[in-house]
């Protein structure tokens, strides 16, 4: 993966192989041509490990490996001092559709759509810990693919593995949202430490 987005700001989630629930989380700044290190944290993947973006299946709990944009931060709490993203608040009406039946697959809706079950979707005011502060991950987002899966982000951290996003401690979200400018267009790479799914090149 020699590709980092062309911006001056990287995140990597790497695992030790793609049957790891846990790893490790790092971002980067382009400092006169060179990564530089700004921060690091333990990071947990999905409970049935890591995938090729491009194969996964929907409902795997697989963590999609590949090169993402950001789009936007959201959260039940609020930014973090410094915050310069796009942040949304989470409210009662907050769902991200992953019915793939509906017109907003994939897409956070502010009221549940009439297209979309709430049986498959995530109505976000519900997961307290893990959505207490998140970054929306690019999987699948720009031109939605049905049956390869939705609502894939970085966030905090809840009881264990995740069932696709990659997740940090609280405080490392809170650094992360702080650091992360949109105006650097910041990526997140995610991978293994060797194989076809390796993290190389930044």
């Amino acid at each position: 993966m020699a590709s980092t987005g062309g911006g001056s700001q990287l995140i990597t989630a790497e695992a030790p192989g793609t049957d790891a629930t846990t790893g490790r989380l790092t971002w980067w700044d382009l400092r006169d041509g060179r990564w530089v290190e700004a921060g690091s944290a333990d990071a947990r993947f999905g409970s049935g490990g890591l995938v090729e973006g491009e194969a996964r299946v929907q409902g795997t709990s697989t963590t999609p490996t590949g090169l993402y944009d950001l789009p936007y931060a959201f959260g039940i709490a609020p930014p973090p001092d410094g915050t310069s993203y796009t942040y949304r608040p989470v409210t009662d009406a907050s769902w991200w559709c992953e019915d793939n039946e509906s017109t907003a697959y994939n897409r956070w809706a502010e009221g549940l759509p009439a297209d979309c079950r709430a049986t498959e979707a995530e109505h976000l005011a519900d997961y307290q810990a893990q959505y207490a502060r998140a970054l929306v991950i690019g999987f699948n987002y720009d031109r939605p693919v049905r049956g390869r899966g939705a609502g894939i982000f970085l966030h905090v951290n809840g009881q264990g593995a995740t069932a696709g996003c990659v997740s940090v401690p609280a405080s490392a979200m809170s650094a992360i949202l702080a650091w992360a400018d949109p105006r650097r267009e910041p990526h997140i790479a995610v991978g293994t430490a060797s194989g076809p799914t390796a993290i190389t090149g930044y």
